[in-house]
C-alpha cells in the first residue's frame, strides 16, 4: 500500500490471515523497500514454495486426466464485488468513477491472459475499526460480515490502512480453508485518481489480484531455483522501486522485469504478465477456483 505523498517504494511479505502464507500484503516505505507488514515474516520460504507448488502439480494432473489430456484456456469473466469501508463518520471512500476506472484498469492488464472482470456490485460501510484496519482480527470480521460471492469471485475491499500500506491478498489455494476471507484489500488511495503519488493508476489492485489468480513476486526466491515459479521471468534477487530500466541483481539471463505487475516499480511502468504467467494463472483458476 502507499501513504499518500511519502510514498516512494513498496515491499511486501507473505502472511497468514492473523500472521502465516494465506496473504500477501504490500508496504510503501518512504526510504527503501523494507519486507514488514503486520506480523513479522518474508516472502514464502523454499519449503514452503515446495509444499504449495507440489500440492499444485497433483491438482494438474488430476485436473488434466479429467480433460482427457491438455488444459485449454477459456475466456472467464469474474464478477467483482467492492466494499467500500469509510470512517465511522463516513469520511474517505472511493467514487463510482474510481470503481469503474479501477475495473477498466483490471481488464486492459488481464486480458492477454483471458480474463475479464464486471462490477457486480458495491456496498458502503462506516466502521472506523475497518476503515485503518491492516489485518487480523478487524480483517476476519470485516470479511466475514461483507464477502460474497464464490471462489470464482472477487471480493475487492478499499479502505484507509495506515502503516505505509498497499494492500493484500489471499492465495487461491487458500480459499478451501478460509472462504470468507477470500479476496484483495487495498488502499483507497491506489485506485485510479487517487492521492497516492506514485502508485494511483489503479496498479496496485492488479498486482494484488495477481496474488489472488497464484502468482508469486517475480523476486519470490531471489536468483535460487524455481524463484516464482514461472519460467519466462528473469530472476531477480529483490524487488524494484521507481522505474530502474536496465537493473540486473541476477548472473542469470535478462534484465530485472521491472516492468511485470508483480515487481514493486511504480504504477506508470507496471504493463507486464509473461505468457508464463497466463498460463499459471490459467492453471490456478482450473485447480483452485473453477467452479468451487
Amino acid at each position: 500500500m502507499r501513504m499518500l505523498k511519502t510514498v516512494l517504494a513498496f515491499g511486501a511479505i507473505a502472511a497468514m490471515t492473523g500472521c502465516g502464507p494465506a496473504d500477501e500484503m504490500e508496504q510503501v516505505s518512504e526510504q527503501q523497500v523494507t519486507d514488514i507488514r503486520t506480523c513479522a515474516g518474508a516472502d514464502f520460504t523454499a519449503e514452503q514454495v515446495a509444499q504449495i507448488e507440489n500440492n499444485f502439480e497433483v491438482l494438474k494432473a488430476q485436473q488434466a486426466m479429467q480433460m482427457g489430456g491438455t488444459v485449454h484456456q477459456m475466456a472467464v469473466s469474474i464478477p467483482v464485488y467492492v466494499h467500500i469501508i469509510k470512517s465511522a463518520t463516513g469520511a474517505g471512500g472511493v467514487t463510482t468513477t474510481q470503481i469503474n476506472n479501477q475495473i477498466s484498469v483490471l481488464n486492459g492488464a488481464y486480458a492477454s491472459a483471458g480474463y475479464s472482470f464486471f462490477l457486480a456490485g458495491t456496498d458502503t460501510t462506516n466502521n472506523g475499526t475497518w476503515y485503518t484496519c491492516t489485518g487480523g482480527a478487524c480483517e476476519s470480521q470485516m470479511k466475514s460480515a461483507l464477502h460474497k460471492g464464490t471462489a470464482s469471485s472477487l471480493n475487492l475491499y478499499t479502505n484507509n490502512m495506515g502503516q505505509g500500506l498497499l494492500g493484500w491478498a489471499t492465495f487461491p489455494w487458500s480459499y478451501a480453508s478460509s472462504p470468507s476471507l477470500d479476496g484483495v484489500v487495498i488502499l483507497q488511495s491506489s485506485l485510479p485518481g487517487g492521492t497516492a503519488t506514485n502508485y494511483n493508476l489503479g496498479d496496485t489492485a492488479t498486482h494484488e489480484v495477481g496474488h489472488w489468480m497464484g502468482l508469486y513476486h517475480t523476486f519470490q526466491g531471489g536468483c535460487v531455483s524455481p524463484g516464482d515459479s514461472v519460467s519466462d521471468t528473469p530472476d531477480e534477487s529483490s524487488p524494484a522501486s521507481g522505474c530502474p530500466t536496465g537493473r540486473n541483481t541476477c548472473s542469470t539471463a535478462g534484465n530485472d522485469p521491472i516492468t511485470n505487475f508483480m515487481d514493486y516499480s511504480y504504477d506508470s511502468c507496471m504493463n507486464t504478465f509473461s505468457a508464463g504467467q497466463n498460463s499459471r494463472m490459467t492453471s490456478m483458476w482450473n485447480s483452485y477456483r473453477a467452479g468451487k
